[in-house]
C-alpha cells in the first residue's frame, strides 16, 4: 500500500495546500461552539455584559468598591477610569453623555478609559470580588441579617468609618462563600451587579444585548464562510490529487501491459488486468481524496476538540472518554467481520469480467450450440456470490452509522443530564454546556471520520496490492543495455542455429534444433501438422518469446541484441487472426507507417485484394471499422490486415496462416501480386494448405516441434513422407504429378 504513496509526490505542493486548508477549516469549526456559547451565556443570559468591568459606574457606587480593595488594586483601578463630570464637560458633551448616562444628572459617573483586554481581564478579577462582596452587604442589609444595624438602614456611611479588623470580621462568611466559587461563577455573578449597576445609570439593556448578540452573530457567519471556501477548496485540491494519482498509475499499468511478453499475459488474465486498471485504480483515486480530506482534518478536530473540551470544564471530560471507547468497540468488531471479505470482492469482480468476457466474445458460438441458459446460470452464479459478499460487506457497514449516531445521541443526553445537575449547583452555564455539546460532537465526528476512511482502507489496499502486482512484474523480454545496430549488408536475411523453445514450467521443447537461413528475395513457408509449432516458431522472430536454446539472427546480428524497437521495424507482421482498430479502413492501413500516402494506402489495398470490397463502400477508405473489426468478415478483416503490413513496407514479411480465410480465387491472385510487391524482402509464410506454399524457394517441415524436412515442393514430395502425407491429404495424386 505505502509504495502507492510514491505517485501522491507530484501533487505535494497541492497536498500542503489542502493541509493549511483543513486547519483553516477545522480552527473555523472549533470556533464556532465557543461563539455560541457566548450568545447563550453573554448575549441572553447577561444582557451581552461580558466581564465585571463596568464600562461607566456611579460615584458613590465606585467608592464602596475600593472599601474592598488594598492599595495597589487601589491605584490600577483607579488609573483605569476617569470621572465624568457636569463641570468638566461643555454644554454640549454633556447633554451627549446624558443622553446615554441619564444618572449622570444626579451624580458624577466614573468611565473606564481602555479597551485592552489584558488590562480588562486583569481588572475583572479585582472588579468581581468588591462588586460581590458590595453586593452581599446590600442584600443582608435589606434582608436585615446585618447584627446591630436596623433594616433598611443605609449601612455604608458606617463600612467606610470602619476599621479594617472590624470590617474583616464582619466580611469574614461572606468572603468564605466568594472565596468557595468558582471564577467564572464569581465573575457571572458579579455581571448581574453590573447589570443592576447600568440599569441604575440608565443605559439601554435591549439596545447592548442586541449589539452583542448581532455583532458576535456577524463573526460566527464570517467564519462559517471562511470555513465553507476552505471546505470547498479542499474537496476540489483532494479530487484533483486524487484524479491526478489515478491517471498516473493507469499510465504506469497501461505502459508496463504494453511492454509485457505472451509470458506475462498467461500470468495475468485479460479480465484481471481490465480490473486492476480501471476498478482498481478507481478505489485508489477514491481512497487518495478521501486520504486528503479527512486523515488531516480529523486528528485536528480530534485533538482541538478534546483541549476545547478539557478548557470548557473537565469534570465531564469522562462521558467523551466513555463515547470514544465504545467507538473503538464497534469499528473493531465490525473490521474484523468485514476485512476479509474485501479481498474476495475483487477476486470475484475479476472472475464477473471473465465470464462477462468469454460471454460476449463468444455470443455466436453459444447462439449456435443454444447454451445460453448454461451461460446465463454461469454469469448468476458468479453475480450471485458476488452480491453476497457485497451485500454482507455492506450490510456490516451500514450499521457503523446507525451505532455512530445511537452512541452520539447517547453522550448527548449524557452530557445533558450530568451538565444540568453542574448547572442547578452554580458549576456551570447553560452557553457552556451546549460548548461541551458541540465539542463532543466533533470529537466523536473525528473518529467517525477515520472510521469511514478505515472502510475505504482494506479495499484500497486489497487494490494497491493487485496494482504492485502488475507494476512489480519483471519482463521477461527486455533490451539489453548496450544495444547493437543491425548490418544493413544483410538486410533481411533470418537464420535459426540450433534453436529450440519451451514454454514456462513446461518439462518438454515445443521446438527442437531448429536452423535454416531465410534469404531476402525469397520465401521461405513452414507447414505442418496442428501443434507442430509452427505459429510458435515464427512468434521468435518478432520476440514474442525467446529462444531457451540456440540463436534467431536477423541481419547476422542475435534479435536479443538489438532493441526491439529497432527489430519490429523491420518486421511486417499479419497474425493468425486478423486484429482490426476502431477507426476508418485507411487508419487501419496506415497503422504501422502513418505517413504514407493515398496510392500507397490505395496499393497495399489493391496488392492485398481489398479493393473489391472497400470500392462498394459509400465512403471508401473513410468508412468506419468497429471495435474488433466486427462489422466486416473474416476474409475482409484478414485482407486488412495484409494491406498493414504491406503498407509498411517492411524487410521480413511474416504471414501466420493469414490467408486461411480466404477463398483459393483470392489466394492465388494475392500471393502472384504478393510476389510482385515484396521484391527483395525476406517472406516468411506459415501456412495450412499446399497450394499456398507450393512455389515457394524454401519450405520447411515441423513434426511434433522438430524439422524433419527442407527444401522445395518437388524436393519434398520426393524426400519428405510428413509432407507428402500432408500434399496428399489435399491433393489427389493426379494433381501433385502436374505440379510438379
Amino acid at each position: 500500500m505505502f509504495k502507492i504513496f510514491k505517485y501522491s509526490k507530484p501533487f505535494i505542493v497541492s497536498i500542503i495546500m489542502a493541509v493549511m486548508l483543513l486547519v483553516v477549516q477545522a480552527m473555523c469549526d472549533l470556533s464556532l461552539p465557543d461563539y455560541t456559547s457566548n450568545i447563550v451565556n453573554v448575549g441572553i443570559q447577561q444582557s451581552g455584559i461580558e466581564n465585571a468591568v463596568p464600562v461607566v459606574i456611579r460615584e458613590t457606587e465606585f467608592k464602596k468598591l475600593k472599601i474592598f480593595m488594598n492599595d495597589t488594586e487601589k491605584e490600577k483601578v483607579e488609573k483605569y477610569y476617569n470621572l465624568i463630570d457636569k463641570e468638566d464637560l461643555s454644554d454640549k458633551e454633556y447633554n451627549k453623555e446624558v443622553e446615554k448616562y441619564p444618572a449622570l444628572k444626579n451624580e458624577p459617573l466614573y468611565q473606564l478609559n481602555t479597551k485592552d483586554k489584558d488590562v480588562i481581564d486583569s481588572l475583572n478579577k479585582i472588579m468581581s470580588d468588591s462588586m460581590m462582596r458590595v453586593a452581599a452587604i446590600n442584600m443582608a442589609s435589606d434582608k436585615g441579617d446585618i447584627p446591630n444595624v436596623p433594616k433598611g438602614t443605609d449601612i455604608w456611611p458606617m463600612i467606610e468609618n470602619m476599621p479594617k479588623a472590624q470590617l474583616d470580621t464582619m466580611m469574614k462568611p461572606i468572603d468564605e462563600k466568594i472565596d468557595d466559587l468558582d471564577p467564572s461563577m464569581l465573575t457571572q455573578s458579579a455581571i448581574y451587579a453590573v447589570k443592576t449597576e447600568y440599569e441604575k445609570i440608565g443605559m439601554d439593556l435591549t439596545k447592548l444585548q442586541n449589539n452583542y448578540i448581532f455583532k458576535t452573530g456577524a463573526i460566527m457567519i464570517v467564519i462559517a464562510l471562511v470555513g465553507m471556501a476552505a471546505t470547498i477548496s479542499v474537496v476540489y485540491i483532494a479530487g484533483r490529487v486524487g484524479a491526478g494519482v489515478g491517471r498516473n498509475i493507469r499510465k504506469d499499468v497501461f505502459r508496463k501491459v504494453v511492454g509485457f511478453s505472451n509470458v506475462e499475459f498467461n500470468k495475468f488474465s485479460t479480465a484481471s488486468l481490465i480490473t486492476r486498471s480501471t476498478n482498481d485504480i478507481q478505489q485508489i483515486q477514491v481512497f487518495t481524496a478521501m486520504f486528503i480530506k479527512m486523515v488531516f482534518y480529523a486528528p485536528i478536530l480530534g485533538i482541538g476538540g478534546v483541549l476545547k473540551v478539557l478548557d470548557t470544564d473537565t469534570s465531564m471530560s469522562w462521558i467523551i472518554g466513555v463515547a470514544i471507547g465504545a467507538i473503538l468497540i464497534v469499528v473493531t468488531v465490525l473490521f474484523s467481520l468485514a476485512i476479509p471479505k474485501f479481498n474476495r470482492v475483487q477476486k470475484l469482480i475479476d472472475k464477473l469480467n471473465l465470464v462477462t468476457r468469454e460471454s460476449l466474445t463468444g455470443m455466436l458460438v453459444i447462439r449456435a450450440f443454444s447454451t445460453q441458459k448454461i451461460e446465463e446460470e454461469r454469469f448468476d452464479e458468479t453475480n450471485t456470490l458476488l452480491r453476497k459478499t457485497n451485500t454482507f460487506v455492506n450490510r456490516i457497514m451500514t450499521m457503523m452509522m446507525p451505532t455512530m449516531m445511537l452512541i452520539m445521541n447517547i453522550t448527548t443526553v449524557l452530557i445533558v443530564w450530568v451538565g444540568a445537575k453542574q448547572i442547578d449547583a452554580g458549576a456551570m452555564q447553560v452557553g457552556d454546556m451546549m460548548a461541551f455539546i458541540q465539542y463532543s460532537m466533533q470529537i466523536i465526528m473525528a473518529f467517525l471520520m477515520i472510521s469511514m476512511l478505515s472502510v475505504i482502507l482494506p479495499r484500497a489496499a486489497v487494490s494497491a496490492k493487485r496494482i504492485m502486482e502488475v507494476l512489480g512484474t519483471e519482463v521477461s523480454i527486455k533490451d539489453v543495455e548496450n544495444t547493437k545496430i543491425f548490418d544493413d549488408s544483410k538486410d533481411g536475411e533470418v537464420e535459426f542455429k540450433n534453436v529450440s523453445f519451451k514454454y514456462p514450467n513446461a518439462e518438454d521443447n515445443v521446438l527442437s534444433d531448429i536452423s535454416f537461413v531465410a534469404k531476402p528475395g525469397q520465401t521461405t513457408a513452414f507447414i505442418g501438422s496442428t501443434g507442430s509449432g509452427k505459429s510458435t516458431l515464427i512468434n521468435l522472430i518478432p520476440r514474442f518469446f525467446d529462444a531457451t536454446e540456440g540463436e534467431v539472427l536477423v541481419n547476422g546480428v542475435n534479435i536479443k541484441d538489438v532493441s526491439q524497437h529497432d527489430l519490429r521495424e523491420k518486421i511486417g507482421y499479419v497474425p493468425q487472426k486478423g486484429v482490426l482498430f476502431s477507426g476508418t479502413i485507411d487508419s487501419n492501413i496506415k497503422y504501422g507507417a502513418r505517413d504514407i500516402s493515398k496510392e500507397e494506402v490505395e496499393r497495399a489495398a489493391q496488392t492485398a485484394q481489398a479493393m473489391e470490397f472497400i470500392s462498394t463502400k459509400p465512403e471508401k477508405f473513410e468508412t468506419e471499422i468497429s471495435q474488433g473489426g466486427t462489422n466486416v468478415s473474416g476474409g475482409q478483416k484478414q485482407r486488412l490486415s495484409i494491406a498493414r503490413a504491406l503498407a509498411k513496407k517492411p524487410k521480413i514479411f511474416i504471414f501466420d496462416d493469414s490467408f486461411s480465410a480466404l477463398d483459393l480465387k483470392t489466394d492465388a491472385k494475392l500471393r502472384k501480386e504478393l510476389k510482385n510487391q515484396t521484391g527483395d524482402s525476406t517472406v516468411l509464410i506459415v501456412a495450412q494448405r499446399i497450394s499456398t506454399i507450393m512455389n515457394a524457394e524454401q519450405i520447411i517441415v515441423l513434426d511434433e516441434g522438430k524439422m524433419v524436412g527442407k527444401g522445395t515442393h518437388q524436393e519434398l514430395i520426393e524426400n519428405c513422407d510428413v509432407y507428402k502425407q500432408i500434399a496428399l491429404s489435399q491433393l489427389s495424386k493426379e494433381e501433385l504429378v502436374n505440379e510438379c
